[in-house]
């Protein structure tokens, strides 16, 4: 394969693969996984998986995840919907693993943010407190540690 063909493929593989993560933002709250999400981009589920690994530093569940995840902090927020109600309403199908990825990305179950964060973004414009509260996925430090310069594994 050319240089120009290389490219060109590696473009459309992109774009397919932007389309697969704005799918993910839209459909958020739907029954999505990653091998329907690889029919829809024409690719395996593992290729998919490796690619928006690539392009985006996180697997295509994670990415989910994390979407549901930011989704649900905004609703407890709120306050006027229960935890189980929460997690229903953003596509999780099991409290036990909603609570559990909650806790991994936020720092807290989501009972105690519901209860602490309650007002903390009150008066704070929209976009502000999507930016502020965004959940940031943490690496564990051991993973960390074996990458580091001059560290033995």
């Amino acid at each position: 394969m050319t240089s120009a063909a290389a490219t060109d493929q590696r473009l459309r593989d992109l774009a397919r693969l932007r389309r697969v993560r704005d799918r993910i933002d839209r459909e958020y709250a739907q029954p999505l996984d990653v091998e329907g999400l690889a029919r829809g981009a024409h690719m395996s589920a593992g290729h998919l998986s490796r690619e928006f690994r690539a392009a985006f530093g996180e697997s295509p569940y994670a990415y989910l995840m994390t979407r549901r995840i930011e989704r649900a902090m905004a609703l407890l927020r709120r306050g006027d919907l229960t935890v189980t109600e929460v997690c229903f309403a953003v596509g999780c199908s099991s409290l036990g693993t909603f609570s559990t990825r909650f806790t991994e990305l936020v720092g807290m179950p989501p009972s105690v943010y519901r209860r602490q964060e309650g007002q903390a973004t009150a008066g704070m414009p929209a976009c502000v407190a999507k930016q502020v509260t965004r959940p940031v996925r943490l690496r564990h430090r051991s993973g960390i540690e074996k990458h580091l310069p001059g560290r033995r594994p």
